[in-house]
Parts: structure tokens; sequence; C-alpha cells
């Protein structure tokens, strides 16, 4: 069955062979290929794998994977903040930044729907890969009868966004910050964002990385994506020798982009509005190969991802927004059904396969 297997996906490479699993990032620093995931909360768990090789459809499905995905209907799944809650909590993010307590904070509200099997992985991955290509398309599915966790770890993320980049000692991050359906409708707000989340990048890249070499490489540049436009800029640094994986994890998590300036207060505001932790939305997914002192992971934004709670099998789906002074409330409620509509209708198939059109209604408001 194929939801026995174990399997990694990133870019055009998939991972087979489990080896093991661990939750002590020092491991990181010795060998092997690893698939990681971090969550914005902060947990860590890396899953070792010895087979690498290129992606293969047709060697995936001799594994025992099944490419047929069960939709989702897009009405079926529900919000952790209605429109209401999330207009009022970006008001009071901007009382927040009225009185100095924080520049800009990222507000994000989980969806949910219940599923009646288990999460096919590599199906929807599938899917996805057809009709919303992007950067960072990734799919990990780890079996708890084979890592020895309580639960099974199944996660799709069509991200586009970089957290993080190593080759050797040159450390990269590209954070995005600014969105919009067409370039001509950014607004001045999303490039101040921008350039904000820009400067805290360099400081969180300055705590591991040699005094004098971190840089912005590439400054609002725009990136075209299926269905809208982001802002993305480049910043590198280098890292000293016998640096570790602790150290910089440490420093960069949770990514600057998606928690906001200054961090610390930040974080404290998005405890205090948002309903629940955020998992690996939001944290740090992708893969370490520490033979080579290579990696990349992306910000687990555009991710899907399942929990097993004790009546139900539930899949979920994050969205969110950067909030400044200058933050329209009703704006960004629809920002974030911009950055949800297409994926989540993708889900539920409710698209001309022949023209790739998405018809997305209005969702999760409820």
């Amino acid at each position: 069955m194929s939801q026995g297997l174990a399997v990694a996906i990133f870019g055009n490479y998939m991972a087979t062979n489990f080896v093991e699993a661990t939750a002590d990032v020092s491991r990181l620093d010795g060998a092997g290929w690893w698939a990681v995931t971090q969550t914005f909360e902060g947990d860590f768990q890396a899953f070792r794998f010895s087979d690498l090789q290129p992606l293969n459809l047709e060697k995936l499905v001799e594994l025992g994977h099944d490419l047929n995905h069960d939709a989702i209907e897009v009405q079926s799944w529900s919000s952790s903040l209605s429109m209401a809650e999330y207009v009022a909590a970006v008001e009071t993010i901007r009382q927040d930044i009225a009185r100095g307590w924080v520049y800009q904070a990222n507000l994000c509200r989980v969806l949910s729907a219940s599923i009646e099997k288990d999460f096919n992985v590599v199906a929807l991955w599938n899917l996805l890969a057809k009709h919303n290509p992007a950067p960072y398309l990734s799919a990990l599915q780890i079996p708890a009868s084979l890592s020895g966790l309580a639960d099974d770890v199944r996660i799709v993320s069509a991200s586009p966004e970089l957290f993080l980049s190593r080759n050797k000692q040159t450390l990269r991050s590209s954070p995005i910050k600014g969105t919009a359906k067409v370039a001509n409708e950014l607004l001045e707000k999303d490039q101040t964002e921008n350039i904000m989340i820009v400067d805290l990048v360099r400081n969180d890249l300055g705590q591991v990385c040699e005094s004098g070499t971190v840089k912005v490489v590439d400054l609002l540049r725009l990136e075209q994506h299926p269905g809208l436009v982001h802002l993305v800029s480049d910043i590198e640094g280098s890292l000293p020798t016998d640096t570790s994986w602790s150290q910089i994890l440490l420093a960069l998590l949770p990514p600057g982009s998606v928690s906001g300036a200054p961090k610390s207060s930040a974080l404290e505001v998005i405890q205090r509005l948002e309903q629940g932790p955020r998992g690996i939305y939001c944290g740090g997914f992708g893969w370490v190969n520490a033979d080579e002192q290579t990696a990349e992971l992306a910000v687990g934004i555009r991710t899907f991802w399942e929990e097993k709670t004790s009546d139900a099998n539930m899949l979920h789906f994050g969205t969110g927004a950067g909030i400044t002074w200058a933050s329209d409330p009703i704006g960004e409620w629809h920002e974030t059904e911009l950055k949800a509509e297409r994926l989540l209708s993708i889900a539920a198939m409710s698209f001309d396969k022949s023209k790739d059109s998405i018809s997305a209604p209005n969702f999760a408001t409820h």
C-alpha cells in the first residue's frame, strides 16, 4: 500500500529508503541526506534517507504510490479566524503599531477540513506540480510505523519562498513581502513591508555569519507566480568554519517574513491574536545534505499538512498577511483569500484541466 511508504520529494529529486528519524539538530552536522521540518513554534524533526535519485513518477507508482487524489470540496474548509475576527485582529495590530510595540506583524489563520482517508501526499503533490508549479514544491510522507513517532508525517508544500539555502559557508535567505494579483496592484505599503523584513533578516543572518559579510544581493525583485505576484529580496552572508546547524536555526527561525519586526514583539502579537499554533505552517521545510554541507529549506507557506485527532482525520492549510500601519483590514483579509483560493481549488479539483482555469468560490468565512 502506498500509504505505508516513506518518501521525500524536493524539486527534481526524490528520496526513498527511509533510515531513521531524529529530533536532535546536531545530527545535521554529521553525515547523510535529511528531510527537515521545524515548526513555527520551534519543534524540530529530521528524517534520513539512503537513496536520493532524480524524480521519476513511474518509479513512484512502481513503489506503490497512488496518484489518484480524493477531491476536498472548497466549502468543507473552516477557518480558525472568521472574517470579522481577522479584521478586528488587524485593527488591534494597528493599535500595537501606534503605541510603538511592533512595526509589522504577520497575522495568519489556519483552515481545516475533515478527510475520510489518510492524506495522499503524492497524489496532491502531483496535481500541484501540474497546475501550480512552485519554486519549492515538495512533499514528505513518513509513516509512524517506520519512524517510531506518535503520528504519520504528511506534508505537501507549494511554497514560493526560500527560507535559507546553504552552499558550504554561504548562507542565503530570500524573504517575500508584498503580494497582489498583478504588478500594478502592488502598493507602497508592500515595498515598505519588504524593506522592513530585509532589515530583520540582515540582523538574523548577522547573528551567525562573519562580521561584515552580510549583504543584500537583490532588493524588491518582482516574481510572477500562478495567480499572483510577489516582491522578493535576497540576503547573503558567510558562515564561520564549524558553525553548527543548531546555531543557524536558532538565529533564523522562525522566518522573519512570517513573524514580523521586531521579531520578539511580533511573536507576542501572534501568540495573543491567533487561535492556536501554526505547526509546520510558516516554519522551515526542506532538506540538508550533511555530507556536502548544502541545504535548501523553504518557508512552510502554501502548505497542506495532516493532523490526527481523537475523533477525526484533519487536513490543514494556512494563509496570512503582513500587517503594517498602512494596512486596510478588509484588504488584508482578501489577501489571505488570494493566497489560498487557487490551491484549495486544485485540492477540490474544481478547475477546467484543459484550460487550467480555476473556479474558486469564497471560502472559510465562517
